[in-house]
């Protein structure tokens, strides 16, 4: 799936001890908590966006941290 705000893929971070997580451009959120939910991902989403130098808002999607990160990229980079 491609960032509507980069043109660059989404991709899922494994940074930090927090576990896996998304960036998501707020305008795209429903759209990757509809690939999650279909393919029974669990994940929460932050309560707050945030918007850096007047860009659109983007919020955090956090996974679970037994989640296998390479599985949820793989089913986003599956969704054009």
């Amino acid at each position: 799936m491609i960032d509507a705000t980069t043109d660059q893929p989404l991709r899922v971070s494994k940074e930090g001890n927090a576990g896996p997580y998304i960036m998501v451009p707020v305008l795209q959120l429903e759209n990757v908590k509809g690939v999650l939910e279909a393919n029974k991902v669990s994940y929460w989403v932050d309560e707050e966006a945030i918007s850096l130098d007047g860009k659109p808002e983007i919020i955090i999607i956090n996974l679970g941290l037994r989640t296998d990160a390479a599985t949820v990229q793989r089913l986003l980079d599956g969704i054009p």
